[in-house]
């Protein structure tokens, strides 16, 4: 299945997402912090050949939306949760499921407790929650701040495969998929991850957003959290709670994955899928 790529002036600012399939029902789905859209590829064209419409935005800063050119107000979950609102609401959707990798789990976790609630059927957290360890989100930090730059893209792709391994497997396809749908060329020539190293910013004037558990504990949505079994983002602790706090999230973890699952497997894609049926 092809998805149709799109963009709308949301919030002021332009925002790119692929649209997949005319399903009835609807599922945003979100990456994460410096990654874009097409990482959504393989569970979006999943669930579109079933009985869904998957909307895969790129988040202003990421992939082909507009760079802000107030990066220190709008590189922010507030922001983005206001994004969001503006995409559904030109969209015209009423009611929809929610997944999100990472950042994209807390956009989802934001929006479900405010701007969006009541509208979002269910949520599926992939490696997110409202409390994240501090030490992995200095290396994140660390890397996505100062983005890596190389002569070739199969340069880039080694690059990606080294700092993603613990997405888990992916075919030699889908690494492939993943560095070119993740490359921006420089003026120099050189080849570079695609978004705005000034989304960085979201730490440096927006501390602490991360810490959603006032948000939580409002929740009362039908939540899965998928956790890597190896995740130095989401430590089992933290999914200990979630379990009896708020939404008492569903939780699963995902064997042979850190942060975060790639979501590109039919095991997992079968127990996002469970789940939407069963929130109804």
């Amino acid at each position: 299945m092809t998805p149709t790529s799109n963009y709308l002036r949301c919030a002021g600012r332009e925002i790119h997402y692929l649209d997949w399939g005319n399903g009835h029902d609807v599922v945003i789905a979100w990456h994460g912090l410096a990654r874009t859209c097409r990482d959504m590829d393989d569970l979006a064209a999943h669930l579109a050949g079933r009985r869904y419409r998957v909307i895969c935005p790129d988040t202003i800063g990421r992939g082909l939306s507009q760079w802000s050119p107030e990066p220190e107000r709008e590189y922010c979950l507030a922001f983005y949760v206001r994004l969001a609102e503006a995409l559904v609401d030109q969209l015209g959707i009423e009611r929809f499921h929610w997944v999100g990798t990472s950042m994209g789990g807390a956009i989802g976790t934001l929006a479900a407790a405010g701007a969006l609630r009541r509208r979002m059927r269910s949520l599926v957290l992939n490696d997110n929650g409202p409390q994240l360890a501090a030490a992995a989100i200095a290396r994140i930090r660390g890397y996505a701040g100062a983005p890596a730059a190389f002569d070739t893209v199969s340069e880039l792709e080694q690059y990606f495969r080294t700092v993603y391994k613990p997405y888990g497997w992916l075919s030699d396809a889908q690494w492939r998929r993943l560095a070119e749908s993740s490359t921006r060329r420089l003026p120099d020539g050189r080849v570079t991850p695609h978004y705005d190293p000034a989304m960085v910013m979201q730490f440096t004037h927006h501390e602490n957003e991360y810490e959603l558990w006032d948000a939580w504990d409002t929740l009362d949505l039908p939540v899965l959290c998928l956790r890597g079994e190896s995740s130095d983002l989401l430590l089992r602790e933290t999914t200990e709670l979630m379990k009896v706090r708020g939404p008492k999230a569903e939780v699963v973890e995902i064997a042979g994955c850190g942060h975060a699952p790639a979501l590109n497997v039919p095991e997992q894609w079968a127990l996002v899928e469970r789940f939407f049926v069963a929130a109804g």
